[in-house]
């Protein structure tokens, strides 16, 4: 059954989203000053935030993927998480700084936090560019937040719905 969208709405500008990834980065860059952390993008909705929180941290940090996927064509997560990539560099003993899109139900993060934490890493955080407050089912310990929502299924800036609207600028909330 095809899901119809019947439009979108404006939530975050380029210039809001912009100001929000260099605050972003100046903390993290002063949190993690002499730890040359590892920072790990979830693809493939983090792709464009983690670029350009990158262009603006200021000290030194290597770059990895992980990649998990439970939502599928559907705006809703199956509840069934599956790690299609997992972490390439070695990670025991390192200071990781998991960099995600979005914070919605809390499956997928709270499988990939406990997977990562299994690999042994000195210290493990998160940052999140938006946490969506609506449909949360597990608590997840955000240590960076962009922005806070109560509601919305939001595209743009590298999220997705069905691999559609990662290429807007700013971030949507699709009206169905």
């Amino acid at each position: 059954m095809a899901v119809e969208i019947k439009g979108k709405r404006l939530v975050f500008t380029r210039e809001q989203i912009a100001d929000k990834v260099s605050t972003l980065a100046q903390q993290i860059s002063q949190d993690y000053q002499g730890k040359n952390p590892i920072l790990i993008g979830v693809l493939k909705g983090a792709f464009m935030f983690l670029a350009d929180l990158t262009r603006h941290i200021s000290i030194p940090f290597k770059i990895d993927f992980v990649r998990v996927a439970s939502y599928g064509a559907k705006d809703y997560s199956t509840g069934e998480i599956k790690l299609t990539k997992d972490v390439e560099l070695p990670i025991k003993g390192e200071h990781v700084l998991i960099v995600e899109d979005i914070v919605d139900i809390g499956y997928t993060l709270r499988f990939l936090l406990d997977h990562i934490a299994a690999k042994g890493p000195k210290s493990l955080k998160l940052c999140a560019l938006i946490n969506k407050l609506e449909r949360r089912k597990v608590e997840i310990p955000i240590d960076y937040v962009g922005f806070t929502l109560d509601k919305g299924f939001l595209v743009g800036y590298g999220l997705d719905f069905n691999e559609m609207f990662r290429c807007l600028p700013e971030i949507y909330e699709l009206i169905f």
